[in-house]
C-alpha cells in the first residue's frame, strides 16, 4: 500500500521542505509502482519470463477481491494500480484491452495504491525498483523483500 499526490507544492519555501521538481512526471504529482530487478545495482525491469518474485508468491488478498494469475499480477505492481489484468473477460473496464493506454510515466495512474497481500512459497530474496522515479543520475527508489521460513 502506498500514497502518492496530485497537488504536491514544489514551488519555494514549498512547506514541507521538498522545494523543486526534480521528479519525473507531470509537476505536482508522486506515483509509484513496484517492478523486479535482478539485484539492486539493476536499473531494468526483468521481462516477465524471467520473473522469479511473482512465480514464489500466492496472492492472499486484493481490493477487487478477484483471482489474479502471475501476469495479471506483474500488470497490476507494474502499472501502480491502473490495469486490474490483461484480458477484458477477467476484469472487465479496468483491462488492458479496455483502458487507455498507461502513460510510461504513470501520469494517468492513481496517486495512491491500495495494496495487495501475498503469500511466498519459499524463502528468497527479491530486489525491486519504482521505474517512474529511478531516472539514472538523482533518484534511485529500489528495495528488498527478504523471505524467511
Amino acid at each position: 500500500q502506498w500514497t502518492g499526490s496530485n497537488t504536491h507544492n514544489n514551488k519555494q519555501p514549498a512547506g514541507d521542505g521538498q522545494a523543486g521538481d526534480d521528479g519525473e512526471g507531470t509537476t505536482g504529482t508522486d506515483r509509484s509502482n513496484i517492478v523486479e530487478i535482478l539485484s539492486r545495482n539493476d536499473n531494468y525491469p526483468v521481462p516477465y519470463e524471467m520473473s522469479k518474485f511473482l512465480k514464489n508468491s500466492q496472492v492472499i488478498w486484493t481490493p477487487h477481491n478477484g483471482k489474479m494469475s502471475d501476469k495479471d499480477l506483474i500488470l497490476y505492481l507494474a502499472s501502480g494500480g491502473y490495469y486490474t489484468c490483461f484480458k477484458a473477460s477477467d476484469c472487465g473496464t479496468s483491462s488492458l484491452e479496455n483502458k487507455e493506454q498507461l502513460s510510461p510515466l504513470l501520469n494517468n495512474a492513481p496517486a495512491s495504491f491500495p495494496g495487495i497481500m501475498l503469500q511466498f512459497k519459499s524463502p528468497a530474496i527479491h530486489f525491486y525498483m519504482c521505474s517512474r522515479n529511478n531516472n539514472f543520475t538523482n533518484r534511485s527508489q529500489k528495495g528488498t523483500f527478504i523471505i524467511r521460513s
